[in-house]
């Protein structure tokens, strides 16, 4: 790329979610406390983006600190075997001038499968010390058990006491790296 501009995460505005149904009747949300991302784009035009995204098991936090163990375990991620979570992108569709499916591998307990991002570019902008700033949001829905985390258990009405569908979500604040 000629007019490459490389962003890195500003980690105190930006957030990284999971979201599963529980019992089937509510959600429970997790986040990573721990990732990182190596971000290209052309310029600013983000559906141009080269991206290579982790995140460290280890830093999962659901608010419970027995569930947060437990997601850690062999049952869910075993962080121990498989410390990391990553993404890296192939490709992106335009949808418009603020949105495109940005098109990636993501990997889970060494298993690698496309999926696609729902992204939308929420602006660029200069903050008031003159830094350019960037805001991204995406959203994607994964199948946990197509990643090995496959631990299931039915309550007794028969419904799953962890969905097997998984919703993803961030928003990232990204700053021009130096």
């Amino acid at each position: 790329m000629s007019n490459t501009t490389k962003w890195a995460i500003d980690k105190s505005h930006s957030t990284l979610n999971f979201k599963a149904k529980h019992l089937m009747i509510t959600s429970v949300t997790g986040t990573f406390g721990n990732y990182d991302a190596q971000i290209e784009t052309n310029g600013n035009d983000f559906s141009s983006a080269q991206i290579q995204f982790s995140a460290e098991i280890a830093s999962v936090n659901t608010g419970n600190e027995q569930r947060d163990g437990h997601l850690k375990s062999d049952d869910f991620f075993n962080a121990e075997t498989y410390p990391t979570l990553s993404f890296k992108s192939t490709d992106a569709t335009r949808k418009n001038d603020k949105s495109f499916i940005l098109h990636g591998d993501l990997t889970i307990r060494n298993v690698t499968l496309p999926v696609d991002l729902d992204v939308d570019v929420n602006g660029i902008v200069k903050d008031p010390w003159g830094n350019t700033k960037a805001g991204v949001s995406f959203r994607t829905k994964i199948n946990r058990k197509e990643y090995g985390l496959n631990f299931h258990v039915l309550n007794e009405a028969g419904n799953l006491l962890v969905s097997d569908d998984i919703r993803i979500e961030g928003d990232f604040q990204l700053s021009v790296a130096e």
